[in-house]
């Protein structure tokens, strides 16, 4: 696996690396000694497998509170999605600022998102599918979500609003200024 710290502190691109012949390919998608020699301990407690039937599918931004935060390794196995990161830690020099990546099932990129980071991602291609793993469970109770158009953030989603789908509690989700309760 070779994994590159981003911009913001705490992300990490990480591509496994695959081993092909006549049959196809393998690859150790995730090594837990390895990761944690890179970008510290790590439990994972849930894995979660997201398919978007359209093109233009955004979802997000989310996060969860402690003591219900999540850590996120997410991977695209069909498609291509715009994945962003937010840096949702108040105390953070980079409050605010994002990372965008492209995750998809030709480049093999996988992204790590520690607790503290919103995130949410938009399909770039019809029929995809994300599978990722979490580090604590999911608890409605302890979930935000953050206007996806916040011009606070200044996101430069890959499609005109009109042409998105989203959730009504994606549509509807406050801006990250006037949620109080972050991290």
């Amino acid at each position: 696996m070779d994994i590159v710290p981003l911009s913001l502190a705490g992300l990490a691109l990480i591509t496994p690396r695959r081993h092909g012949d006549g049959r196809g390919f393998f690859s150790e998608v995730f090594r837990q000694d390895v990761f944690e020699a890179a970008l510290g301990p790590i439990a994972f407690v849930q894995d979660n497998h997201a398919h978007s039937a359209k093109k233009g599918t955004l979802r997000g931004l989310h996060a969860q509170l402690h003591p219900m935060a999540q850590g996120k390794l997410v991977r695209v196995t069909r498609g291509a999605v715009l994945d962003v990161a937010v840096d949702a830690r108040r105390a953070s020099p980079t409050f605010g600022q994002h990372v965008c990546i492209e995750l998809s099932a030709a480049n093999w990129h996988q992204i790590w998102i520690p607790p503290g980071f919103l995130h949410g991602y938009c399909t770039l291609t019809e029929d995809t599918e994300l599978l990722y793993k979490v580090s604590a469970r999911y608890s409605p109770v302890h979930e935000r979500t953050i206007a996806f158009d916040d011009p606070d953030l200044a996101i430069n989603w890959p499609f005109d609003r009109e042409e998105l789908t989203l959730s009504p509690k994606d549509l509807a989700a406050p801006r990250l200024r006037d949620v109080a309760d972050l991290f």
